[in-house]
C-alpha cells in the first residue's frame, strides 16, 4: 500500500488543505488514493460490499503510525465524520466509524459518535469543484452532546479526503464548543492525475 508518511511532517499536503479555513492542530492521511489502485479497491469493498473488517484493519495500521509520529499524542477522543442517518441506515454502518474503532484500539482513546450529527442530506461530492463541495456542506452538522467534547482535543476521522470540505464543515462546528481542539486523520488522500 502506498503510505504517505504525512503524519510525521508539519505543513504536509493535508494540513495545507485547511490553512486559513479551519484551526487544525495536525492532519494526515495514511495512504495515497489513485484510480484503479489497491487502495480504491479496498475502499470500495469497505463502503459498498460490507467488508467492515477492512475499516478496522486500516484503523489499526493508521493508529500505529500516529503513535510513532508523536504529533497526535494529545488527542483525547475520536469522532468519526458522521453520515446522514438515512445513508448510514441504508449502508448499515459508517465506514469512518470502523476506521475510528481500529484507531481507538491502537491509540487507547474512546470513540464518541453522538456528540455531533449530520442533519442535512448532501449530494455526493465526487464530481464537484472545491467551491461546490463547500457550498454543499453548509449547515450540514449540528452538535448534540456538547458536554462530551467540552475542552477536548478531538481526532476527527474520515475515509477519503479530496478538498476537505466535509471535514472543514464538521471541524468548524466542533470548534464552536469551548476549549475544543481538532486534529484530523484520514485513511486516504486523493491524488489528482
Amino acid at each position: 500500500m502506498p503510505l504517505t508518511h504525512f503524519e510525521y511532517f508539519p505543513s504536509n499536503p493535508i494540513e495545507k488543505i485547511f490553512w486559513g479555513r479551519a484551526g487544525i492542530e495536525a492532519a494526515a492521511a495514511h495512504l495515497f488514493f489513485t484510480t484503479g489502485s489497491a487502495v480504491q479497491h479496498s475502499l470500495h469493498l469497505l463502503k459498498y460490499k460490507s467488508k467492515k473488517e477492512i475499516g478496522i484493519y486500516f484503523g489499526l495500521r493508521m493508529g500505529e503510525t500516529l503513535i510513532h509520529s508523536c504529533r497526535f499524542s494529545q488527542c483525547e477522543i475520536i469522532i468519526p465524520l458522521p453520515l446522514f442517518a438515512a445513508r448510514e441506515k441504508k449502508r448499515g454502518y459508517n465506514q469512518a466509524t470502523l476506521i475510528a474503532i481500529g484507531l481507538s484500539q491502537e491509540l487507547k482513546i474512546p470513540v464518541i459518535e453522538d456528540a455531533i450529527i449530520r442533519v442535512k442530506k448532501t449530494e455526493t461530492q465526487t464530481h464537484k469543484s472545491r467551491i461546490q463541495r463547500w457550498k454543499n456542506m453548509e449547515s450540514t452538522f449540528e452538535i448534540r452532546n456538547p458536554q462530551k467534547i467540552y475542552g477536548k482535543h478531538i481526532l476527527l476521522v474520515d475515509d477519503v479526503i479530496t478538498t476537505g470540505a466535509s471535514l472543514e464543515a464538521c471541524a468548524s462546528v466542533l470548534l464552536g464548543i469551548s476549549g475544543v481542539r481538532i486534529s484530523i486523520a484520514c485513511l486516504a488522500h486523493t491524488v489528482q492525475a
